[in-house]
């Protein structure tokens, strides 16, 4: 029997969600309906378009509440979301993505490769998946997987290395990312979200999360490359135009000091975007020193996760139902699972609206989160970014979200172990 309390628009907003994540799971059936129907592939692309789906359903969302409400209802829902992190995530993604910055940063985790007792490229993947993610605690997750995805996508997947480890490379990269910024206050969307609320600074989460995170970290990606070490060697020496620093220090530095502005004023997009649109105007002016800025894939990242607010924001009349009066072991598992096939931010926001929880019952919620946050590509907000960089190396450019659920579960295993047994 439904709920009297539930209204009509919650019900259709959960359906509709619900229809969306199947139709993330079925990206790879457009893509593929793309090649072999070629009269609609224009359709079938778009449909295949991962980041396109949040986005397309939230407006059937938004045609649904104009029928069921009212134009000033609807109107007034969508103008009370906050679409500061989409927005916060399109122009990280971009200032990260850019040439200067890549070749910076590919230049000091290639200096750290020398200093490792392993092949130069084995040592370079396995900084791409330890180094990278942990520091996404301090330039946020999304700038460390837009850093790490091209990375890997320009020296490893470019390569005819295997479907095994690319999937592999693919489900614990996002299982790090989600959990390499967990060292801070403020480098993960899901701690951000509660951070605030629950009096967690950088020192507590440190304390808390972030040494269990930097093992599982080291441990995931040590796996990872001891399994594949000798794919790995072979493609040794296919990327020496990469290893030369193209653009001039200063003009990498500058680009370093327009991330970091963007990272202090996450929370103000009114000033973020500003610096921004400064940023455009100096890669203009020094465009011999730039590459394409990903503009195309940051703005389909930005509309997939403000589709997920709009969706999410119907749907907190049954997480918030889920998460009330669970056994905290229980909620750490229920989280790692809700998480994938909704957000983790948005899971940890619905947490932090509940009053009087325990410490164990904050602790549990937020582990949980972060543990899931590699299994699916809505999992956690950087995801779609990784996708978006990495699926044109995969056939027809699609990513089985199967195989990448597969992929990240071991990741996920140990990442679970670190959190619940340290």
């Amino acid at each position: 029997m439904i709920d009297p309390t539930i209204s009509l628009p919650e019900i259709f907003a959960a359906a509709i969600f619900a229809m969306a994540v199947l139709h993330t799971f079925s990206t790879k059936l457009f893509a593929h309906l793309a090649h072999v129907q070629p009269r609609h592939a224009g359709l079938w692309h778009l449909l295949g378009e991962v980041e396109v789906v949040f986005g397309f359903w939230a407006f059937v969302l938004l045609a649904v509440l104009f029928a069921l409400t009212s134009k000033t209802d609807a109107i007034d829902y969508m103008e009370s979301r906050n679409f500061t992190e989409p927005l916060f995530v399109f122009v990280i993604i971009v200032i990260a993505a850019s040439r200067p910055i890549l070749e910076f940063c590919g230049a000091a985790v290639r200096g750290l490769a020398g200093m490792l007792p392993m092949a130069r490229e084995v040592a370079i993947f396995f900084l791409c998946l330890t180094l990278i993610p942990l520091l996404g605690s301090f330039i946020t997750e999304p700038a460390a997987m837009t850093l790490a995805a091209l990375m890997l996508r320009d020296r490893y997947y470019s390569q005819n290395i295997s479907s095994r480890l690319k999937y592999a490379t693919l489900g614990v990269l996002f299982v790090n990312v989600s959990i390499g910024g967990t060292l801070t206050s403020f480098g993960a969307p899901p701690v951000l979200m509660v951070a605030a609320t629950w009096s967690w600074d950088t020192a507590f989460m440190f304390t808390t999360f972030g040494w269990k995170a930097a093992l599982a970290v080291l441990l995931n990606a040590s796996l990872l490359t001891i399994f594949f070490r000798g794919e790995l060697a072979g493609t040794a020496g296919e990327d020496k135009a990469a290893d030369k620093l193209g653009v001039p220090l200063s003009v990498a530095l500058i680009h370093l000091v327009f991330l970091v502005a963007v990272v202090l004023f996450a929370h103000h997009p009114s000033i973020f975007m500003g610096i921004f649109l400064l940023f455009l105007g100096y890669t203009e002016a020094y465009e011999r020193h730039q590459d394409r800025l990903i503009l195309r894939e940051g703005l389909l990242v930005a509309f997939f996760l403000a589709g997920l607010i709009v969706l999410g924001g119907l749907q907190q009349w049954w997480l918030q139902k889920t998460l009330l009066g669970v056994e905290p072991t229980v909620l750490f598992f229920l989280a790692t699972g809700l998480t994938a096939i909704t957000d983790n931010a948005a899971l940890t926001y619905l947490a932090s609206l509940v009053e009087g929880v325990t410490p164990a019952f904050q602790y549990a919620i937020v582990a949980g989160a972060v543990t899931g946050g590699g299994l699916t590509i809505i999992a956690n907000a950087p995801n779609p970014a990784g996708i978006a960089i990495l699926k044109s190396s995969f056939t027809e450019e699609a990513i089985s979200p199967l195989g990448l659920f597969l992929a990240a579960l071991p990741p996920t295993v140990v990442a679970a172990t670190a959190f619940m047994l340290l």
